[in-house]
Parts: C-alpha cells; structure tokens; sequence
C-alpha cells in the first residue's frame, strides 16, 4: 500500500475516533444539565407506584394543587348522595317525587388538577345528581335550561313518548316537566339527547336514575360509580378517565368500608369516544345484577366490561382488612385516572390514615382534603326516603 493511500485511511480513522468522542462528550453534558427540579414525576395505575422520572412534557395530575371550588364535582359526597326528590302523596295514596335539574354550558370548572374544561351540566356537577325512586312512585323533573344551546333529559327506562327528551328541546331560558311512573326497578341513567349528541354528553350532561324494587334490597353501604371521560383538547380521543368526574380522586382519599359489610355499586357507563370500559376489583369477586332489573344475579366475577349506557349493581363484601384496588383493566384508562382504593376497616374507628401504607401515594396528595365535604353517611335502601 502506498504511502499517501495509508495517509488518508489514517486521517480517515482520526476523524472517526474524535467524532466519537466529541458526541459522548456533548451527551454527558447534555444530562447533567437536567437536574432533578426539571424532571416530572409520572406514576402508574399501581398505588403511587412505581413512580418515574422524566424530562418530558408531561402532565402528571397527582402533581398540581385542585381548588375544590373550582372542582367539577366533590367525588366523595357524590359516592354517597342520593336525591329522592320532594315528596308528596296524591289522593290516590301514589308516592310523588318532584325533581329540578338546571341545565348550563357556560361554565369552565377544574375537571383534573390544573385542568380547566368548558362543563355542561345538570345542577352544577359532572355527574349531574343521582335521582332515586321506588318502582310505582310519580316521577316529575322539572328541566330549567340555562344554558346557551338547546337542551333536554332523556331516561333510560318506561315511559311515554312525548316524556322521552329526543324531540322537543327546552330553548335557552326556558323550561319542561317530565312527568312518569318510575318503572321498571333498576340502575337507569340520563342525559341530553340533543345534537349532536356527542358534544353534549363528552362535555357532562348525564347522571344517574335508580328505581327500587317496592319490596327494597337487602340493607348495604351503597354507593353509585360512573364511568366517564374528557376530551380536553378536542381531538375525539380522551385525555383523562374518571370514575365520578375527577381523574385519581379515590386514590388518594380512599373508600372507607367495613370488613364483612355488604357493598351495593351502582356502576354506569358513560365514557364517550372509546367504545368499551369495564371495572375490576381486587382480590375478592362481586355478584353482578345486569340493568339491576332482577333480584338473581347473572354472573359472580372480578371484572365486568360495558358499552357506552350499559350498566349494572355490584355486591360484595371484604372478608380481610387492607387496602384493595379497584379500576379499569384496560391499562390507558387506569393510567389516566379510572383507578381508585378501597381502604376496608376492622371497625368504624380505624382511620384511613392509620394503615395507608402506600406512602409515596400520601407524598403526591395535593387534592385538598379540608374543603372537599367527607360524605360517608349510609343511605337506607328500598326507596324509605
């Protein structure tokens, strides 16, 4: 080989050598410049746990401060709050409920911490209020609409037509009464049904209607989920998943039960956009009422998945103390924030705080515990309001 060939395969391999070098340089250099108050703390659906590190534009809402009055809702004392309604009795001994729902889609309200999203909705939340009855009673909702846009209420269940919300919308600044028997018994649910649909149910306008069976259920701690989504940045596809309106919330202020008690869910579906969601619940196994329209149960399982409106009761009861999961088993879903705990009690005294041994979950709780209202009362069952 010549000598001036060996001269440029030479300075070939020195060129090679120091652009190695110089990369490696630049990128250790690079790194320790990112020092840890630039990097977002992201975790999984596990409790708090593992929790990850990164320089990515992330937005993680278990890391910002939520102002409970600016909150679409307060997940805790909606759990638990049933609305029977003004009651009253006709001539002929008939149960009358009377219900006012107002309707608006003027408000911007925190939906997830640091997360501001135009809500439509019924009385102010995201659910909007969980209407209950008794199968036989007189149902009168009364619809006040103001909003901006053309609104209604459409339930889920037995009525007539001209009660069924589809085609006469109430105007801005005006007003309807639905007026029906509260039939059959069930878990129903409501929402507007004017178009296009889709904008207004993915903006919040739909709650919870359950009818009980005239004979009543057996005494339980009941509590109502659903399931719901956002689409804050108006791409059809959701950005946070719920279970009662706030992404998280259950996971750091968990359920308080009673070992050995029996727990009723009333679970509702009303996730937009994605065609399926379904609940999971940690070590133990429920029985599932479909539609809540029979007293036998149609399955004894862990898991139940559901279509947009489908719905259904839950039973069961914690043999053991400790903290158990509950969530979504479709893994985005849980890591958006359908996913909560179950803190089960030996007795009443015991404090949620006392054996909540998910330490790093406690270390990430900025959700305000002081202001939101803590609802636990239990409401009886059977429609005895």
């Amino acid at each position: 080989m010549s000598y001036p060939r060996i001269v440029v395969l030479f300075g070939i391999a020195i060129s090679i050598v120091f652009f190695a070098i110089s990369t490696m340089l630049y990128s250790r250099s690079s790194l320790s410049d990112q020092n840890s108050s630039k990097l977002d703390t992201v975790g999984g659906h596990t409790p708090g746990y593992p929790i990850l590190k990164t320089t990515g534009d992330i937005l993680d809402p278990t890391s910002f401060v939520i102002n409970p009055k600016n909150a679409v809702v307060d997940p805790m004392k909606y759990l638990r709050e049933f609305n029977y309604g003004r009651v009253s009795t006709s001539s002929n001994g008939t149960v009358i409920r009377d219900f006012t729902l107002i309707a608006s889609d003027q408000q911007t309200k925190e939906v997830s911490p640091g997360v501001f999203y135009n809500v439509w909705t019924y009385n102010g939340t995201i659910p909007g209020p969980t209407i209950r009855a008794t199968e036989g009673d007189l149902i009168r909702i009364t619809l006040i609409n103001k909003g901006t846009k053309f609104h209604s209420i459409h339930f889920h269940g037995i009525h007539p037509s001209e009660m069924d919300g589809v085609f006469e919308g109430i105007a801005p600044g005006g007003r309807f009464t639905y007026q029906f028997t509260a039939e059959p018994f069930g878990v129903f649910l409501y929402h507007c049904h004017m178009q296009p649909l889709e904008e207004h149910i993915t903006h919040g306008l739909y709650g919870v209607y359950i009818v009980d069976p005239k004979q009543g259920r057996p005494q339980a701690d009941e509590m109502v989920m659903l399931m719901n989504g956002y689409d804050t940045d108006f791409d059809t596809e959701n950005n946070f998943y719920t279970v009662n309106g706030i992404p998280f919330y259950y996971m750091h202020h968990p359920i308080q039960i009673e070992k050995n008690r029996l727990i009723r869910i009333y679970l509702v579906n009303m996730l937009e956009f994605d065609p399926l969601n379904n609940f999971h619940l940690h070590a133990n196994l429920f029985n599932f009422y479909k539609t809540g329209t029979k007293l036998i149960p149609d399955e004894y399982t862990d898991i139940v998945t559901m279509n947009q409106a489908e719905r259904g009761i839950l039973e069961f009861s914690y043999k053991y103390p400790g903290m158990y999961m509950f969530h979504a088993h479709k893994t985005e879903f849980a890591e958006k924030g359908w996913t909560g705990l179950f803190f089960v009690k030996d007795n009443t005294s015991e404090s949620v705080n006392q054996n909540l041994n998910v330490t790093s979950t406690m270390n990430n709780t900025i959700y305000s515990k002081s202001n939101f209202s803590n609802a636990t009362n239990i409401v009886p069952t059977g429609g005895l309001k």
